[in-house]
């Protein structure tokens, strides 16, 4: 596994003319922050050694570097699932790339399904902390970086949070904030299970972030998380849901979220 970590960092350096210090992870319908970014140049997934090839609409699948403001940065463009088949080793291996390329900073935003019953569709939740209630851990197996039992006490910087928190004051911007619950997915939750999740002290559900952020912290990168509400999983509120439902959602949303990410990451 160290190997091909390696031999895909090695890849990467030898097309890279910048050098990053932060990294971005960007959610379902939330890619407009790449519009952002300037002085770009890209290499798809396909291109890249060892790398898997995301399958979900709306995850375009390629690496991203340039600047955002005055900020060396890399994105992804396309993130991997658990649900898509891959195991928690592959979704989590640009995680283990991006340290070895020296990132020190990981930003990642997510779409997900509200269970606060204070939550309304398309409202911005930073996620303060997390539950991981996926089946596999990301650590399992042998120990590659860091503490075997790695410390969880403050899995998104407290730091980071404020400095959000201020810029969204700072831009009028409403935010709210809540501890998000990562399940293996594909489907979306029962109402049985929004209400399990809700009783277990979650405000928000998705597919991913948990396990990226895992690892982010093991290989001690500092991490910023964000959740759009594309669905509300709250009882008399729950409806039908699709992928394209909550695409639209995070689109609708997504010019507060580039606001607060493109200022944190450049105060970060």
């Amino acid at each position: 596994m160290l190997e091909k970590i390696k031999e895909t960092a090695s890849y990467l350096q030898n097309k890279m003319h910048t050098s990053p210090k932060t990294a971005i992870i960007l959610g379902t319908g939330l890619g407009s922050l790449v519009n952002e970014i300037t002085e770009k140049y890209e290499i798809p997934y396909e291109e890249i050694p060892n790398f898997p090839v995301s399958t979900v609409e709306g995850h375009s699948g390629k690496l991203i570097f340039g600047k955002l403001g005055q900020k060396d940065i890399m994105a992804m463009q396309g993130r991997f699932h658990y649900y898509e088949g891959y195991s928690m080793q592959e979704v989590t291996f640009p995680v283990r790339v991006m340290k070895e390329l020296g990132i020190q900073t990981l930003f990642v935003s997510n779409a997900s399904g509200g269970t606060n019953p204070g939550f309304e569709i398309g409202d911005l939740m930073i996620i303060t902390d997390h539950i991981n209630h996926f089946p596999e851990h990301p650590l399992r197996g042998k120990n590659l970086y860091g503490d075997r039992f790695p410390d969880m006490s403050e899995a998104y910087s407290k730091d980071l949070i404020n400095k959000a928190m201020e810029i969204a004051a700072e831009n009028g911007i409403s935010v709210r904030q809540g501890v998000y619950i990562g399940t293996q997915g594909p489907t979306f939750e029962t109402p049985a299970e929004y209400k399990m999740f809700r009783i277990l002290g979650g405000d928000a559900v998705g597919m991913s972030t948990v396990p990226e952020v895992i690892v982010a912290n093991h290989a001690r990168i500092k991490v910023f998380g964000i959740s759009v509400i594309t669905d509300l999983g709250v009882e008399g509120k729950i409806v039908e849901v699709s992928h394209e439902e909550v695409q639209q959602a995070a689109n609708i949303a997504q010019p507060k979220m580039t606001t607060i990410m493109r200022e944190l990451i450049n105060r970060s």
